[in-house]
């Protein structure tokens, strides 16, 4: 006998919609103005002049400043960490076609993010020693499919034993961070799918050189 999920009443899914759509608002607000003025200038008000909603509002979902500058970072984290398992399934079920599908869909993301991305990288040292501890746990989280695919290569014997796993993953991640972070240079010579390609071929020549 199946038991089925019971559904939320129709208030309450309005409301956690509604809830849910507010935050995104005001976090995709956040990311435009600490762009533009940094996080220490960044004033509430000119955030929800942003985000076109009132300064109690948002602190109805965020304590302060320092809430809706970890909430940005970990948001992007965690676009990263639930994105990258679809893509991976979807490659098959060789451990080097889903390596590469997994870095492909996270070069992706970055693309898609470019902001957010940059502002990880600028703003999250202003953060609380708790708060860096967090985005330091979500980062290896974020990497966990990627590695476990490049893993299960060494395993299989598709690559050498003697690879570096953890070093060449998070090399991969640099570079796809380096879309964004020198997206002014390499934007002039590259589309991001010709880049992605160019990078993919690097990280696979240190994939089967090694050892």
């Amino acid at each position: 006998m199946s038991v089925e999920r019971e559904a939320l009443p129709v208030d309450e899914a309005v409301r956690v919609a509604r809830t849910n759509s507010r935050r995104r608002q005001v976090l995709n607000a956040a990311v435009r103005v600490m762009e533009r003025t940094g996080f220490h200038q960044m004033s509430m008000q000119a955030l929800a002049d942003e985000a076109k909603v009132s300064v109690g509002l948002i602190y109805k979902y965020f304590g302060g400043k320092e809430d809706v500058l970890q909430a940005t970072i970990v948001d992007i984290l965690e676009a990263f960490r639930d994105q990258l398992e679809p893509a991976i399934d979807a490659a098959g079920d060789d451990p080097i076609e889903r390596f590469v599908a997994g870095l492909r869909r996270y070069f992706q993301i970055v693309d898609e993010n470019l902001d957010a991305v940059v502002l990880t990288y600028r703003e999250s040292r202003t953060l609380d020693a708790e708060g860096r501890g967090r985005i330091k746990t979500l980062e290896v989280e974020t990497s966990e499919p990627i590695r476990r695919e490049l893993d299960a290569a060494v395993d299989a014997g598709v690559v050498s034993k003697a690879l570096d796993v953890d070093l060449v993953v998070f090399d991969a991640m640099m570079l796809a961070h380096g879309w964004a972070l020198k997206h002014w240079h390499f934007a002039e010579r590259f589309t991001i799918d010709e880049y992605i390609d160019a990078q993919l071929e690097l990280v696979l020549r240190t994939v089967y050189g090694s050892g």
